[in-house]
């Protein structure tokens, strides 16, 4: 990964600066230590679907009262996903990250002196919500953004996966723990993993390519940006207010709330506790959800390439279409042990996941223009609403009625209807795009 010499030496016109060069660009320093944020990130989110039943054992709370905590967390992680981006323009990647990843550690630490169910809500809900939601895909957008002209899409198609990689590594870690040890010891290593990652996030995450000198991997030495002003995050509301006005917002939230729904908060939440009720060790569910974020990365990879080539609105249709079928069948499928047609259904599900991911970013681009990326962070933020009430929801269906069938079923046919959203799409497929020089949504209702 060594990068050639960035720019030539600098001239008066470039303000007098000769841009350094390195044997190994910085770039990669930062994009390496932003993964193991987001690993990291995605395996605290994880912890939850692994004491959903110690917890619903010690103290007796129900499983939705458990699932509320849940539920909070993936609402505040959408909803700070949007101001994220505006958070580090404002104060800085490393103190952003640096905060989130002390919340997360807070948050988790603080659980093994909780008594009461309003603690979990207010440690696993909203701390490591918070901090979680500090390191989504806004992070992501401007890692990538700063420190990469040449690679930048294959970087953000890496660290997208590192959520992925977050599941694959912490949850079988996590479920060990918890069944050899106890849940207290499980949250107390999510703890400890968060405070580690802290110094490292401190030394290598740079805020920007101009501190030390050099420009983006790939591309010249700039001087660096002006300290975006404190109304970014107004701006990201007006550029919702504009884009709440138009059809093709509303199909696109409403197919990735669905989205949120029918991984994050269904399957991501209560996989294990559903394939526990039917005799299925925590551990042996736990691999299980795993591989489905090892086949993740080689879907995000493949519907990347494939949005390339396909109209969007045709690959979300299949992806959802063919998420609704499984998760139907899905009920049927569930046993003691692991038999093929359960890992046929989590290679499948794996590969759908975050499939959804490129076409929709795609979408947002094609509708809205220059204010594509802030619009598609409100869009996630529908992902995540999704997500929180498929969660709570999820959890108050086993405790009345015993079984999770109804909430499998309801999430196939929620799929399916996804699927007929996405394809309505077509219908504004004319619509005009943003006005130009504005950098908000202007398009009129398609």
């Amino acid at each position: 990964m060594a990068s050639r010499p960035l720019a030539q030496p600098a001239t008066s016109h470039d303000h007098g600066v000769v841009p350094k060069t390195y044997k190994i660009h910085p770039a990669w320093f930062v994009a390496a230590v932003a993964f193991v944020a987001l690993v990291g990130s995605a395996g605290f989110r994880a912890t939850p679907s692994v004491m959903l039943r110690p917890l619903h054992d010690e103290f007796g709370w129900s499983l939705g009262t458990i699932s509320a905590a849940v539920s909070v967390n993936l609402l505040l992680y959408g909803l700070t996903a949007p101001f994220a981006a505006a958070l580090m323009e404002r104060f800085g990647i490393r103190r952003v990250v640096m905060g989130a990843l002390l919340l997360v550690s807070a948050g988790s630490g603080l659980t093994v002196f909780m008594r009461q169910s309003w603690q979990l809500i207010l440690c696993w809900g909203v701390l490591v919500g918070l901090g979680t939601g500090s390191m989504a895909l806004g992070f992501v957008a401007v890692v990538t953004n700063r420190w990469f002209v040449k690679h930048r899409g294959l970087v953000t198609g890496v660290l997208t996966a590192g959520g992925a990689a977050g599941n694959l590594i912490f949850l079988p870690v996590l479920a060990t723990l918890t069944e050899q040890y106890s849940w207290r010891f499980a949250a107390m290593t999510v703890a400890g993993v968060a405070l580690l990652v802290v110094p490292l996030v401190g030394w290598k995450l740079r805020d920007h390519p101009a501190e030390l000198g050099i420009g983006p991997y790939g591309g010249e030495y700039e001087e660096p940006k002006p300290i975006a002003p404190a109304g970014a995050a107004r701006t990201a509301v007006r550029a919702l207010g504009q884009a709440a006005r138009t059809g093709p917002f509303w199909l696109l939230a409403g197919g990735f709330a669905i989205c949120g729904a029918t991984t994050n908060g269904l399957v991501g939440t209560h996989f294990i506790p559903a394939a526990h009720d039917h005799g299925m060790p925590e551990t042996t569910a736990a691999g299980l959800l795993a591989l489905v974020g090892l086949f993740d990365i080689a879907g995000t990879i493949v519907s990347g390439w494939l949005t390339d080539r396909v109209d969007s609105r045709v690959l979300l249709g299949i992806y959802y279409f063919g998420r609704g079928l499984s998760l139907l069948v899905l009920p049927s499928l569930f046993a003691a042990s692991a038999h093929p047609s359960m890992v046929v259904f989590i290679l499948f599900y794996g590969l759908d996941w975050v499939a959804t991911v490129p076409p929709t970013v795609t979408l947002c681009r094609e509708y809205f223009g220059a204010a594509g990326p802030v619009v598609f962070g409100w869009v996630f933020a529908s992902h995540q609403f999704g997500a929180a009430i498929a969660a709570s929801t999820a959890g108050l269906l086993r405790d009345q009625l015993g079984a999770y069938d109804a909430a499998w079923y309801g999430a196939g046919a929620l799929a399916i209807l996804a699927s007929l959203l996405s394809l309505m799409l077509f219908a504004g497929r004319r619509m005009k795009p943003i006005a130009p020089g504005i950098g908000l949504v202007t398009a009129a209702k398609a």
